[in-house]
């Protein structure tokens, strides 16, 4: 009888662990979970600038040449992005492959793209400057293009400090993002990526990092100042 009792007593002990586990995995987030000071005031121990420091940097330097990315860099581009997926390739990254997608990325969807506001401060301080201002983008080449306009257009660059769009994109043979910005001497390169500032440190430029924002549809995101590179503060947008 004492056996029967405490194995009984087992089952029941195990059924009220199991009902413990079960309503805890299944309980719903707090809906005010609060916080605290030292988490409002959490700060990744990266190297922070702003225009203006980087502005005051290159004070007694004369006008040079410098570079900027495009995608997630001078645009928040992902509208068009998001379409051409939906369009070519739900739920692959499949349409990167497609000419038919770059055509019309390149020939009229940066209608859709949001210019960056660090984008502007950035591009005014160099063009007062008198630099010389060069895009090179990752994207894939096409027979015509409407970027270089589109870019002139959106952040009042005049046709003095103005470049055609450099565009470097994948294929075997065609010159990489280093190496463009060997060929054109760029001294600053500004992007989002990884890749941009292995590229600017590789072509002995300085690069310069910009936040990519948050809703990108460009994942994973960037692992900003992994390089001890320059990351401009409040750059997401």
């Amino acid at each position: 009888m004492r056996k029967i009792t405490q194995a009984l007593s087992a089952v029941c002990l195990l059924f009220a662990l199991n009902n413990t586990v079960t309503a805890h995995a299944s309980s719903p987030s707090p809906l005010y979970p609060g916080t605290d000071v030292a988490k409002l005031a959490e700060q990744a121990p990266i190297h922070w600038v702003s225009v203006a420091q980087i502005e005051n940097s290159l004070m007694n330097h004369p006008p040079m040449a410098v570079g900027f990315d495009i995608d997630d860099t001078v645009l928040f581009s992902s509208p068009g992005f998001w379409r051409g997926q939906k369009t070519w390739s739900p739920g692959s990254e499949a349409y990167l492959k497609n000419p038919a997608f770059w055509e019309k990325m390149n020939n009229g969807w940066d209608e859709f793209s949001i210019p960056k506001e660090v984008a502007r401060s950035l591009i005014a301080m160099h063009v007062k400057r008198g630099d010389s201002i060069y895009f090179v983008t990752g994207r894939s080449e096409t027979k015509t293009e409407t970027v270089s306009k589109t870019l002139q257009d959106y952040f009042l660059i005049p046709a003095t400090s103005m470049n055609p769009v450099i565009f470097a994109g994948d294929k075997p043979g065609q010159n990489t993002k280093t190496q463009w910005l060997k060929e054109k001497g760029v001294k600053v390169f500004y992007g989002d990526s990884d890749n941009d500032i292995s590229a600017a440190r590789e072509a002995g430029a300085r690069g310069i990092r910009v936040l990519r924002a948050s809703n990108s549809t460009y994942r994973p995101l960037p692992q900003a100042g992994r390089y001890n590179e320059e990351v401009i503060v409040n750059s997401e947008y």
